[in-house]
């Protein structure tokens, strides 16, 4: 895109302005957490409960005079209309002992009414997937939308990376930014961790161990990525569910986006093209931008990883067929 369509694209959204539909756990907070950020000067907060829309608020709104001046406030579709992003957070939680594809077929029905209003008042904004199954229903999304595949977009295994950054930082006592890791794939069962091009202060995972003099325990990688695939459950278990962190996440990913960062990030989109998979939505490392996901990068995989990668989209594409199919 060029300066003089950049400047008629902006035209018609405001930059500064945001929706997030679904107002529970991970909705309102994203709501919050974006107001913290100062990204946006007008949050526009929709829920089928529209009393809870309000009450959320309320509550964040008492706080702006703590923070950079900005405005919330409860509404409905027609004030999407010059939304620069939309967050869809809306949608059923993922309960004790159920995986995020479980609740597949529960939270497509309610894209199916969610993603035709925001068409009908908004068809230049980006979008922005955060309800669980995140993959499916990007996927989901990008079809009922018409968007083009950039401008539709999920959370992917953006968490998933970041948790796994922080358990390998935690684990060698650094600093959890000189880590380089991607979990990709599915965010849930199915995902994996690149560790063939992890890196550490630019080194090898292993190669940072032995230099670091490393005990033999920190080298039990596979240990360590099933902690970070498995950390939504260990958090349903103890107190119900997980929002803080993925709220975190749509903050940073609020951000590449409104700043135009070309930040690489493993958010979910379209894959098709790249690592020969098919239409499917899956976390990817992907340059994001004002304009939503520029390209994916295909960063080195070894025989392994490539397969697991591939079945990881093969389970989705399933769930996806089964969802379409309803």
């Amino acid at each position: 895109m060029d300066w003089k369509e950049k400047q008629e694209e902006n035209k018609k959204m405001n930059i500064q302005k945001c929706a997030v539909i679904g107002c529970g756990g991970v909705g309102a907070t994203s709501a919050y957490t974006l107001i913290e950020s100062g990204l946006f000067n007008e949050i526009v907060l929709i829920d089928a409960n529209h009393k809870k829309a309000e009450g959320e608020a309320l509550d964040i709104g008492h706080g702006i005079p703590l923070t950079v001046p900005s405005k919330i406030y409860a509404g409905d579709y027609a004030d999407l209309q010059d939304a620069y992003l939309v967050i869809i957070a809306a949608g059923a939680n993922q309960l004790p002992g159920e995986t995020r594809l479980d609740i597949s077929a529960k939270n497509a029905k309610v894209f199916k009414q969610i993603v035709p209003e925001i068409v009908k008042y908004n068809q230049d904004c980006i979008l922005l997937i955060v309800t669980n199954p995140v993959d499916v229903l990007t996927s989901l999304t990008l079809k009922l939308s018409g968007f083009p595949k950039e401008r539709v977009i999920g959370s992917g295994t953006v968490l998933d990376t970041a948790r796994l950054k922080y358990l390998l930082s935690s684990r060698f006592h650094i600093d959890s930014r000189n880590v380089h890791a991607w979990m990709i794939g599915e965010h849930g069962d199915t995902s994996l961790a690149a560790w063939s091009s992890a890196t550490i202060a630019g080194l090898p995972v292993e190669e940072y161990c032995k230099q670091a003099g490393c005990t033999k325990e920190s080298l039990e990688l596979n240990a360590i990525y099933e902690e970070a695939r498995d950390s939504a459950y260990h958090i349903i278990e103890r107190k119900g569910s997980t929002f803080y962190a993925i709220a975190m996440s749509v903050r940073r990913i609020a951000e590449a986006l409104v700043r135009d960062e070309r930040s690489i990030m493993t958010i979910s989109s379209c894959a098709k093209g790249y690592y020969g998979l098919g239409e499917i939505c899956l976390g990817l490392p992907t340059i994001v931008g004002r304009a939503g996901a520029k390209s994916i990068i295909e960063i080195p995989l070894n025989e392994e990883e490539m397969a697991k990668l591939k079945h990881s989209a093969a389970e989705l594409d399933k769930v996806y067929q089964e969802i379409l199919g309803e």
